[in-house]
C-alpha cells in the first residue's frame, strides 16, 4: 500500500502536543484590530486546541501527525 500524503496547508496550521492533541491559531487577529480591546487582542495571539467534533478531520489531513 503506497504511503498516504500529508495535506501540506493542514500541516502549515494545525500543530500536535505531546497528549496528541491538535493546537490551532485563533482567527480575527490580522486586521479591524483598533475596535478590539488589549485583553481580547492578547488572548486572540495565544494558541487553542482543536475541538473534539473537529478532530476526525484534521487527522485525516495529517495521516502521520
Amino acid at each position: 500500500m503506497p504511503k498516504m500524503k500529508t495535506s501540506r496547508s493542514a500541516a502549515k496550521r494545525f500543530s500536535v502536543t505531546g497528549s496528541g492533541k491538535f493546537r490551532r491559531r485563533r482567527q480575527n487577529l490580522r486586521h479591524i484590530l483598533t475596535k478590539k480591546n488589549a485583553k481580547r487582542r492578547m488572548l486572540l495571539g495565544q494558541s487553542a486546541l482543536v475541538d473534539k467534533t473537529n478532530e476526525k478531520a484534521v487527522r485525516r489531513l495529517l495521516p502521520y501527525a
